[in-house]
Formats: structure tokens, sequence, C-alpha cells
């Protein structure tokens, strides 16, 4: 493991900080008026799986963790798992449902994601910003209610329900942020 000043940080590198082993999210250099300047990192723990912020002043050594990213096709999913294909060597690799909490009611065939590996571990998945999906279930909007941004319940092909504008049908495909799950746009 390397050690850097922690003005030289990038967005998406691992560290190890206090014991503890996270992914940089966001960094934010600060110069105060008066007094040295600092770096606010928003670091999310691998182990907690929380998001907190750090300082960090310039001169701060942060040790960085040896990390690996792998590009992965979403396969199928079985009472065993949840099945990837390398893309490179065409070999099936599988994760768990603890692993898959955060995307697995975002998974359909085909989907292209990230996974990114310390020491040989996996870590996290990471799926692309926005996926699309298919409607399979939404009422019928009302004609006329649309003076407010009114939203309806639908449910998608994978079994999530969310809201979207009332003009969206089933069948309709649609855009959703894999980060908040939230409608994005009609495709």
């Amino acid at each position: 493991m390397a050690a850097v000043v922690a003005t030289n940080l990038k967005r998406g590198q691992c560290i190890n900080y206090k014991g503890e082993t996270g992914i940089v999210l966001g960094l934010e250099h600060r110069t105060p008026g008066k007094g040295n300047a600092l770096i606010m990192a928003t670091i999310r723990s691998f182990q907690t799986g929380k998001t907190k912020d750090i300082r960090f002043a310039s001169s701060d050594k942060v040790e960085i963790v040896n990390s690996e990213r792998q590009k992965l096709e979403f396969s199928y999913a079985d009472q065993t798992g949840y099945h990837f294909m390398d893309l490179t060597t065409y070999d099936t690799i599988s994760f768990n449902d603890e692993m898959m909490a955060d995307t697995k009611d975002i998974l359909t065939d085909g989907l292209e994601v990230e996974v990114l590996y310390v020491d040989g571990k996996p870590v996290t998945i990471e799926p692309p910003s926005n996926v699309e999906l298919v409607v399979t279930e939404s009422a019928p909007g009302v004609k006329g209610d649309t003076a407010t941004a009114a939203t309806k319940e639908a449910t998608l092909e994978t079994g999530l329900i969310i809201q979207v504008p009332l003009f969206i049908n089933p069948g309709d495909k649609i855009k959703v942020s894999s980060e908040d799950k939230k409608y994005v746009g009609r495709v």
C-alpha cells in the first residue's frame, strides 16, 4: 500500500483511514482566509456502507489501497445467487444477496456493471448511472390532472415500484437513476 499526500487524492480511489477501508466519492479543496488549506473528502466505508466526510490537512498522508475494476455483464439470478459473465474471459462469476443488496432491483439481462475489487475481494457493484426499464403495471392517468407535478405508482419489469409522471403507461420504457431509484425520463 502506498501513501500519498491528501492533496493528490482522486475521486474513485480506495483508501485506508484509521483502520477502515473506503472509496473516495468526492473531494473539495478549501482555502480559508487564514490558516492552511484543507481537503474535505466524502468517503463510503466498505465495512459499514455508511458515507462520512473527513477533513485532511493538505500535508496529511493517506494510505492508498490496491484496487482493481472489472466489467461484468448480468446473466441471470437463481436461488444460489446472481450470476455475471466476465466480458474478456467469458467466465461466470457469482455474487450473493448481501453483495447485491443495492442493485438487485435494477438488474436486467445484459446490463453491464463495474465490480470494484480491493485486495482481490469484491466490495462494491456499480451499475451505470441510469438504467432503462419497462413499466409492467401503472394506474391510468387522470386527464386534466397536470396543474402540478403529479405522479403515480408504477411497477417495473424487475419488481421495483417507483413514482412516475401521469402520462407513463404500461409497456413504456423509462430511465431510472440507479443511485436513488427515481424516474429520470422516457426512452
